[in-house]
């Protein structure tokens, strides 16, 4: 009788289906009324008192294999309709679409302008030293046009920080480029400047720079026409003189945006212009630290805000709604 229990055994151990139908007579020949497992346990009332305990334990033995193997069939056999039913080439669970942040939505805009008349993009480090970020833009020590852009120091001796501009960038590539020269430098800065809702201690910028032979003041006001005029929509620019000390003569470019709405008079202070960036003629003394030629070569230089651009152009009155990732800010830009 054990041997027959252990070749049952071996048959409950070794059996393997998917199939409800199979599985439900199973368990009725082996735990139905007039299944093995009750022939069993009738059978052992006969058995002589000094074999009914090792009959007990085999026939325990085989009631627990049983359970267990019901118990794996039947998982299996819901995972296979589970299997059967489901599109497995979908996503576990359903994925919310992002989109591109309005920075860099306004950043590529930007680029793709230039684009159009010629500029390339460069990029350079966010860490920088103080011959880059500084000096060899005509900003030597203890100049003061360094206190308007107060920054993060990581080192000292020599000095290692973050930079303060994208005007940094410019200097490298002159470093390693001969003129012709016309690219964009687009990225992130830092100043120490305390946040609100008008600034932040980290923003992005754009600058632009182009050296050539015989480049003049008029070029870079018809360069600046035409990117106001595709970004803007608006033509109307004007330049007031203003101070930079890496280029000389230096303005500030305004926009004529109109007062059509409270909005306008709001942002514009009831004047109608509003300033979106700074620009100028290299100075000579900048191109004479990298080795370029004054006297052969003349350029200009440009540099914008990217917060300040978007803000205006999407109606934004808090530049910390860029740097804090509320999705509610960012949902509205999905189909832009």
């Amino acid at each position: 009788m054990i041997e027959k229990i252990e070749e049952l055994l071996v048959e409950v151990n070794g059996f393997n289906t998917t199939s409800k139908e199979e599985i439900e007579n199973f368990r009725i020949k082996y735990n139905g009324k007039k299944g093995v497992l009750n022939d069993f346990y009738e059978t052992l009332k006969e058995v002589p008192n000094d074999q009914k305990k090792d009959f007990g334990q085999k026939i325990n033995s085989l009631k627990q294999a049983v359970n267990v193997k019901l118990e794996d069939l039947k998982n299996a056999s819901a995972s296979s309709v589970i299997l059967e039913k489901e599109d497995l080439t979908k996503p576990a669970f359903p994925l919310d679409l992002g989109s591109r942040h309005p920075i860099n939505l306004v950043k590529n805009r930007i680029i793709e302008i230039f684009k159009s008349i010629g500029f390339a993009v460069a990029d350079g480090p966010e860490i920088e030293d103080d011959w880059h970020n500084f000096t060899a833009l005509n900003l030597p020590e203890y100049h003061p046009a360094r206190d308007m852009q107060d920054t993060f120091f990581i080192e000292q001796n020599p000095d290692i920080l973050l930079r303060t501009h994208t005007s940094s960038v410019q200097i490298r590539y002159m470093e390693e480029n001969e003129p012709p020269i016309r690219i964009l430098s687009p990225g992130r800065v830092f100043r120490n400047e305390a946040i609100s809702s008008r600034s932040h201690c980290i923003f992005h910028q754009i600058e632009g720079l182009y050296i050539d032979e015989n480049v003049s003041f008029a070029d870079l006001k018809q360069t600046i026409q035409f990117f106001t005029t595709e970004l803007f929509g608006k033509s109307k620019i004007r330049m007031r003189p203003s101070f930079f000390p890496f280029t000389e003569p230096s303005a500030e470019i305004d926009v004529y945006w109109g007062l059509n709405s409270e909005t306008d008079y709001r942002i514009t202070k009831g004047t109608g212009w509003l300033e979106i960036m700074g620009c100028g003629m290299v100075d000579p003394a900048v191109l004479k630290n990298v080795n370029i030629d004054s006297e052969k070569y003349s350029g200009y230089a440009f540099g914008m805000g990217i917060e300040r651009i978007t803000m205006l152009l999407y109606q934004m009155s808090d530049i910390r709604m860029f740097f804090e990732n509320d999705i509610r800010t960012l949902e509205q830009f999905k189909t832009l």
